[in-house]
């Protein structure tokens, strides 16, 4: 018998030992290490009797021979079955766990339960990776919760309600509707929900008050009836906070962790096109969003979502800035006050209609609406090395932009009578509109040589559109059970416009009605390429390869109206395409992924229209008619390893993009540094890198050891011109980490990290010959679930910026704690948290390039104190939810 599950466990608390499937033989291997405790070996298939072995102890190989199973007995009477389910389940290329064989906590979220699941790891920065693979799409019933990222989900859902967490390899939409084995090297995870918590409701409500005015509430209430769900979320609060995603003990304290500490981005992530949290200064957000899904008939499932968030930022802003030149370099310094408001509405809807057996159709449009109004104040200096003023300026601008975006997918499969063979076809469009409104009142005030200052009063109405349309078509032919033959063709049409007008203030009239001939322009530009490609694909069971190929033939259409005068740039290519991927699964747990693929890319209008765009006083850019394509080469390996006898891991992962022809800048400088700037192409630069992981799970009764290693190396190589002369630059970045958990059965939770990023850039034909900087990182969580209803969390870390400028501070520590009491049968959670205990926190940052060294200040929130209450409403059946005590594996 084939697929087969066998997994070994042990006898005194059934956890998980190893566990395999059997070959089309009937045949398993299962390596384990040598144990002096009982153990039992189980055998699980689905519709037969469970076997079950025990040993004493194993301490050598040994053959059970042939082990027969017996056929579940079907009787015409109701009969009840009590069973034990097994913990892991392999069904063809699903793994699937049985989520009542994990202990966690009676309230613990999903993430909680992932934790638990052999061979998933989650990292500080909330990266899932499953046997080595990242996980970048997690499903609940078969459908997104908010956005296949599924962050709401890991961080909301109560894990007492899931029934299985199934892994497989993650499809593209074609893929999936064709049945075609998965070709990327990700994962999937699928929440399914136990049947008797699929009817009925449940909730989460927060709000919170604080020091200086801080406040925060939320809100996420989830209605499951089978097919049917439908989740509300809303949330507002002014810490720079998603406002939703709330960790269980430090709730939106994101800042303080990992790359969060340094960057305070405060644990920021996206749904569908929008972005929470992140950016510079303090943020107010309000949000509301709604998800729903459902079978409307056999044939037709649909799944939407609506967004509407509204953010007001400000932030102040320093900078000091080091700008490389063959002789002779020069420093900026500028510092500046702003302000952002932001509205957004997202609508997200999809609908896969089965119009029969072999023939599917899914359309999945998208539409956004988004209003922004920025208003900066800035003082900018430049000063050679002898410290002399070069150019000063001051300038206010205020910008107002409203913005629709329209996209849409439409995805047709039809699968032949042959097995394998089938037709595909796709359609996409993307329609994007902004129009912006800009006022500038700036002088610039030049102190060398005879150049006339700059003085501007003036707006500038700007009207940029983007519509994208691309047509896919593709036959599949089987020549064997494994081997296929793929025709294809590709239809790409893209177009762009720019249209700007730019009026002067009139004094006489006292309004902006004086055009602006110098900044007025109007640019388009158009490519229509015709993909023609032949390829072949072998999908076995531990094996899959698959190479396509063919010419691209493009048009590629430029103009430009400048000045009065109208210039038609307009070019033909013919291009190879090609792409290739290669996978093989030693063992169910060891595999190899390789991809490679030769991409081009158009310039822009701005890039090869000679127009001069004179918008900014200190650089003035000039097309370039003559420029070539980016063309590049983009590889990938990946190699991953994790046996479950021993509960350790690792992997290797390489990536690398090499450039035939790149576009670069070439700029010329004044004696007051003011900046003219073209575009050319170089050849021969790269990006690369490189990572290697490890990490072990250690239990011993009630305490749990976790040890992770990694370490990240990016190379690179840029190269550019300036006053006439090519520079290169050879950049050199190592991240080492290491991080370590502990937890005292459900009492105590300590992690340890620490993370050191080296950057190096060597340079040519500058009067510098490289740039260094160090940052180190150091983190420390303690949690303490002691006494029975108390929790109590520390966040600690420690950052320090080796080489960062005079006038920026070199290091801070951050403090995050909390001390929360649950009552009522948990149901309320009254919590105290403090952030920035020490009040110490800071964003200075250095940024090492190819042309500059940039330290950065930014306005960061600091220390606040807050108490907040959170009640919990769960009910299924109409009956509130009863406790569940997990079985531990």
């Amino acid at each position: 018998m084939e697929s087969v599950t066998v997994y070994l466990s042990v006898a005194k608390d059934s956890s998980l030992v190893d566990y395999t499937i059997t070959d089309k033989n009937g045949n398993f291997s299962l390596a384990v290490k040598k144990t002096t405790q009982p153990v039992f070996l189980k055998i699980s298939m689905v519709g037969f009797e469970d076997q079950k072995t025990s040993m004493k102890e194993l301490l050598q190989a040994k053959d059970f021979g042939v082990i027969a199973l017996k056929e579940q007995s079907k009787l015409l009477n109701e009969v009840v079955v009590k069973a034990e389910a097994p913990p892991v389940r392999i069904k063809k290329d699903t793994l699937e766990f049985n989520a009542a064989s994990f202990k966690v906590r009676p309230d613990a979220n999903v993430e909680t339960l992932l934790k638990q699941l052999p061979g998933v790891e989650i990292d500080a920065e909330g990266k899932i990776t499953v046997n080595g693979k990242e996980v970048n799409q997690i499903l609940v019933n078969g459908k997104p919760f908010f956005d296949k990222d599924g962050k709401i989900a890991l961080q909301n859902l109560p894990s007492d309600i899931i029934n299985k967490v199934q892994v497989t390899d993650t499809k593209t939409k074609k893929e999936e509707l064709s049945g075609q084995k998965a070709t990327s090297n990700n994962a999937s995870i699928n929440l399914t929900i136990d049947e008797d918590k699929n009817k009925g409701f449940f909730g989460k409500f927060m709000g919170g008050y604080g020091t200086d005015d801080r406040y925060e509430g939320s809100a996420l209430i989830n209605y499951f009836k089978n097919k049917r769900k439908l989740s509300v979320l809303a949330s507002s609060n002014n810490i720079n906070s998603v406002g939703f995603s709330m960790d269980e003990i430090f709730d939106n304290m994101g800042g303080g962790r990992s790359r969060s500490m340094y960057y305070n981005d405060n644990g920021s992530f996206g749904i569908n096109g929008m972005r929470f949290g992140a950016g510079s200064g303090i943020t107010q957000s309000d949000m509301v969003g709604i998800n729903y899904s459902d079978e409307w008939t056999k044939k037709t499932e649909t799944t939407s979502s609506y967004f509407f968030s509204d953010q007001h930022s400000k932030n102040k802003s320093r900078t000091n800035q080091t700008n490389f030149l063959p002789t002779g370099n020069f420093n900026t310094a500028s510092a500046s006050e702003s302000s952002a408001d932001r509205f957004g509405h997202n609508v997200n809807f999809e609908l896969e209609y089965k119009i029969d057996s072999t023939t599917s159709l899914v359309v999945s449009p998208k539409f956004s609406k988004s209003n922004g109004k920025d208003r900066e104040k800035s003082f900018q200096s430049s000063a050679d090395e002898t410290n002399s003023l070069l150019n000063e300026s001051t300038s206010e601008t205020f910008n107002d932009s409203d913005g629709t975006n329209f996209k849409n997918s439409i995805y047709f499969n039809k699968s032949l009578k042959k097995k394998g063979r089938f037709i595909n076809a796709s359609f996409d469009n993307e329609n994007n509109k902004d129009e912006i409104l800009a006022s500038n009142r700036s002088t610039t005030v030049f102190y060398q040589g005879t150049d006339p200052d700059d003085v501007r009063d003036q707006i500038k109405k700007s009207r940029n559109v983007k519509d994208n349309y691309q047509f896919d078509i593709g036959y599949s032919e089987p020549l064997k059970d494994s081997l296929s033959v793929v025709l294809a063709v590709n239809y790409e049409h893209n177009k762009t416009s720019e249209d700007r007008k730019a009026f002067d203030y009139d004094v006489i009239s006292q309004s902006y009605s004086d055009e602006n001939d110098v900044l007025t322009n109007y640019l388009t530009s158009t490519t229509k390429t015709v993909k023609p490609t032949a390829g072949m694909r072998i999908s076995k069971k531990n094996f899959g390869f698959g190479f396509s190929a063919g010419t691209a033939i493009s048009e590629f259409d430029n103009h430009s109206s400048y000045l009065g005068v109208t210039t038609d740039l307009n070019k033909k290519y013919a291009l190879p395409t090609g792409n290739m991927h290669f996978n093989y699964n030693f063992t169910k747990s060891k595999s190899l992924w390789m991809h490679y693929n030769y991409e081009f890319d158009f310039p822009s209008a701005n890039q090869v229209l000679p127009v001069r765009d004179l918008a900014n006083p200190l650089n003035t850019f000039i097309g370039n008619p003559d420029l070539n394509l980016n063309k590049s080469h983009q590889m990938y390996l990946n190699f991953s390893d994790y046996d479950y006898a021993s509960r350790s891991g690792y992997g290797v992962y390489m990536n690398g993009t090499f450039y035939d022809s790149q576009i670069v800048t070439s700029t010329l400088y004044d004696e007051n540094r003011k900046r003219e700037t073209r575009y050319v192409n170089v050849a021969d630069t790269y990006n690369s890198w490189i990572g290697v992981y490890w990490n072990k799970t250690i239990k011993k009764e009630a305490h749990k050891f976790r040890f992770n290693l990694g370490f990240n190396t990016n190379m690179g190589l840029s190269k550019g011109f300036a006053n006439g002369e090519m520079y290169d630059a050879k950049s050199l970045r190592l991240t080492p980490r290491a991080s370590f958990s502990y937890d005292y059965g459900e009492l105590l939770t300590i992690s340890p990290s620490y993370n050191m990023t080296y950057s190096d850039t060597k340079y040519t034909n500058y009067s510098v010959s490289g740039a260094t900087n160090v940052l180190h990182r150091f983190n420390i969580q303690a949690t303490n679930y002691w006494p029975k209803n108390w929790v109590f969390g520390n966040d600690f870390g420690y950052t320090y910026n080796s080489n960062i400028a005079d006038g920026f501070k070199k290091d801070f520590y951050l403090w995050n704690t909390s001390l929360a009491y649950s009552f009522f049968d948990k149901k309320f959670t009254a919590k105290v948290k403090v952030y920035d205990l020490l009040n110490q926190n800071q964003s200075a940052t250095r940024t090492i390039s190819a042309t500059t060294i940039r330290d950065e200040e930014n306005l960061v929130l600091k220390r606040y104190a807050m108490f907040s209450l959170t009640y919990k409403l769960e009910k299924f059946g109409g009956k509130e939810k009863p406790s569940r005590n997990r079985h531990m594996f």
